[in-house]
């Protein structure tokens, strides 16, 4: 088919006049014509090809071809700026126009004389479903379109009339970039030349019924600009020196429910801050923050989400970006040195992932072409009553397409090692936070979206396909079955899923007063009973330390030194409990204050005795956690667990055991009452010398200094088992290995 020729003109010339009807020049001219490349660019007529422009403020256009060759004076038939007339082509071929008015003189390549980018392939894949290089297509990419520099915009708005690519690049005026509609799968493109990197950009929509759209950002941005301004950004491609291949093949090549995974979460706009109160870049955050991780002996940082978003006090879960590391902390490729450098020392990196919902912001997704085309209209389905923002049609093909593209994204371009899925509980019932009447049961008459539950599947499947190097982790707080197992075995395919459970259970038991805590003996012992229903990471997350809640230290009860010596049991039993262990920024030091956004973490406070011996600890248990393969090789199955002391209610007393193949046994006793036992008797598996391997009563964290001299002797009992006459410190947990 011959470019710019009606559809069905394949042979003979059409019969092209030069200058087209009034009316078309007039829809040109007021920004209503809705298909300029059939009236715009180089046409061939009987008597040779013409050329039409339009260009504002030009009083004289001569046409050239690329090698600067003249083809043609085009005429000025409107004053607004439309010209047209013959050019001396053989064939169809891209022009440059130089413009003139009076003295000035400048040079516009004719957008309306390029090929289209996308092709038919592009189209059927789109329209099943299946294409996953959609970031690779759609959003604006920079490329060489038939010998010219210039960006790529292609957008999918099936219901508007007009979609025009706007920006300081045409003065945002939409009349001069309106994009071809690809009909097959309502996405529209246009090969933009001459623009390069950095270019601010938006698209003006006009939707079905004429109405101008609010100018929308690109829904596949790879950039944005900084807020309060919300256009889109042209971006390079992101080539980042990579140096982590045996980063990546480790973490691709091993069961990932038998290694160590402490996680330390961090929102990376208040862990520090600039002296004047900005925030730190990618790299400012590089080198602080990864030297800390490491020696604090996490092995992961989850982000808080630092997709693109336009409010700070929504933390990053309301996005407006998907595709875009936010300007706050600089360009994209900062955030890809930052996971390199991680990489590079062995620390792993997890981004909160949002594909729950989205804001209702006028410049987002929200009614993007004029109807609800990545919600659902019916507000029953399509608005979220918790966060006043709209959730996605996961049944409609192409937004589905959009979040599997997102998380391939993430996974391909930036090697990320870990997506956690916010809010999956709100997107698996149909009634979630909704009473009788505001919900549509699904067509079973259930309250299961089964829309949902399909992606979610669907979504893992693709990413552990894709990169098996990758976890996924599902914050989800109901009883849903399966949630972190394989899809082909009914599940949803998530690698984890947080134990909110036993974040509920343990806070409440620790926030009583350990008189009161015998009474609530289960609140404990209950959380063993489904410990490995499923692989669980055990989350204590800015969730707990924020909307009154209070910090960590905050929550235990007794006087200053009583709360340390009971934070410091929490911790230390939750990281001899199974599961993979997940921390808060700011807790491992037992910050006071309860977290806010607008300001940095308290480093002061490790100045101070209690508070650096709260740090110690937690790197402590972190590098014990590490090395003790029984810690960690067992944390979702059953066999590395059993119970050596559950039922001693009057004391407040547990104890079990973590085992793992073929490794040295690690016994860990918590005494949770303020009450010193210097001679407590406890059955042990074996006869022998048990080495005190922790002690969160020891000075240097800040305790009494109470314990059992680094050794324990077990003698031998009836059974097989084996006595030992312990020193159990109070508030406090030790853990002992078997020499």
């Amino acid at each position: 088919m011959k470019k710019n020729a009606p559809e069905g003109e394949t042979g003979a010339r059409a019969a092209v006049a030069p200058v087209p009807p009034a009316a078309e020049i007039e829809a040109l001219l007021s920004g209503t014509h809705t298909d300029p490349f059939s009236v715009l660019g180089a046409h061939e007529t009987a008597e040779g090809f013409v050329a039409r422009a339009f260009i504002p403020g030009a009083e004289q256009v001569t046409a050239l071809t690329l090698d600067g060759a003249i083809a043609g004076e085009l005429a000025l038939v409107h004053p607004d700026g439309f010209f047209a007339g013959p050019v001396a082509l053989k064939t169809y071929q891209p022009l440059r126009y130089r413009a003139e008015r009076g003295d000035v003189e400048w040079s516009v390549t004719d957008p309306y004389t390029f090929w289209p980018v996308l092709g038919p392939m592009d189209d059927y894949f789109v329209r099943e479903g299946s294409h996953l290089r959609l970031f690779d297509k759609l959003g604006a990419h920079p490329m060489k379109h038939q010998g010219v520099d210039g960006f790529h915009f292609a957008v999918w708005a099936p219901n508007a009339k007009r979609v025009s690519v706007v920006g300081d690049f045409n003065d945002w005026d939409g009349r001069r970039h309106v994009m071809r509609l690809r009909r097959d799968t309502g996405i529209w493109e246009i090969f933009a030349p001459d623009i390069s990197a950095g270019s601010a950009y938006k698209f003006e929509i006009i939707g079905p019924d004429g109405t101008l759209m609010p100018l929308k950002a690109d829904p596949f941005a790879r950039r944005s600009e900084l807020r309060p301004q919300t256009a889109s950004v042209t971006a390079a491609e992101l080539k980042p020196k990579w140096e982590d291949d045996a980063h990546r093949a480790h973490w691709g090549s091993i069961d990932k429910r038998r290694q160590p995974i402490s996680i330390y979460e961090v929102h990376a706009g208040s862990w520090q801050k600039r002296a004047d109160g900005t925030f730190l870049s990618w790299d400012e955050l590089a080198d602080t923050l990864i030297p800390y991780v490491v020696d604090m002996g996490f092995t992961h940082i989850e982000f808080l989400p630092v997709t693109e978003h336009p409010y700070d006090p929504s933390w990053g879960y309301q996005t407006t970006g998907l595709y875009a590391p936010s300007a706050r902390f600089g360009e994209p490729e900062g955030f890809a040195r930052f996971v390199n450098g991680c990489h590079k020392v062995g620390i792993g990196v997890i981004l909160d992932w949002v594909p729950a919902h989205f804001p209702t912001d006028a410049h987002g997704l929200r009614w993007f072409d004029g109807t609800a085309l990545y919600e659902h209209e019916d507000p029953r389905k399509g608005f979220h009553p918790d966060w006043n923002t709209a959730i996605y049609n996961f049944g409609r093909v192409e937004v589905l397409s959009y979040l599997v593209n997102n998380a391939l994204y993430w996974a391909e371009k930036f090697h990320l090692d870990g997506l956690r899925v916010d809010a999956v509980a709100s997107m698996l019932y149909l009634d979630y936070s909704r009473k009788d009447g505001e919900w549509i049961p699904n067509e079973y008459g259930g309250r299961e979206n089964l829309e949902s539950v399909r992606f979610l599947q669907r979504m893992n499947q693709e990413v552990y396909a894709a990169h098996p190097e990758i976890m996924t982790i599902a914050e989800e707080s109901t009883s849903w079955p399966k949630v972190s197992q394989p899809v082909h075995e009914g599940g949803l395919g998530f690698g984890f899923k947080w134990n909110m459970g036993f974040m509920h259970d343990t806070l409440s038991y620790f926030a009583r007063d350990p008189v009161h805590r015998k009474y609530h003996h289960q609140e404990i012992t209950f959380g063993l009973i489904y410990a490995f229903s499923e692989n669980f990471v055990l989350p204590i997350s800015h969730d707990e330390v924020v909307h009154g809640k209070g910090s960590m230290i905050a929550k235990m009860p007794g006087d200053d030194w009583q709360k340390f010596a009971n934070l410091r049991a929490y911790y230390a039993f939750m990281w001899g409990y199974p599961g993979k262990k997940l921390l808060f920024m700011g807790q491992e030091f037992a910050q006071w204050s309860e977290w806010s956004e607008s300001r940095p973490l308290d480093w002061n406070l490790l100045q101070y005795r209690m508070h650096e011996g709260m740090r110690r600890l937690v790197r402590d248990l972190n590098y014990t956690y590490r090395s003790k393969a029984a810690l960690h090789a067992r944390d979702c199955e059953g066999e590395g667990f059993e119970w050596l002391i559950s039922e001693d209610m009057e004391q407040s007393v547990f104890a079990w055991l973590r085992k793992a193949p073929g490794e040295k046994p690690v016994a860990v006793i918590a005494n949770l009452t303020p009450l010193y036992h210097p001679q407590y008797e406890i059955s042990l598996p074996a006869a022998g010398r048990w080495r005190e391997i922790l002690n969160t009563d020891a000075d240097i964290y800040g305790g009494s200094g109470k314990g059992n001299g680094g050794r324990v002797d077990a003698e031998a009992a009836e059974g097989g088992w084996a006595r030992a006459s312990l020193s159990l410190p109070p508030l406090a947990v030790i853990m002992l290995e078997l020499e």
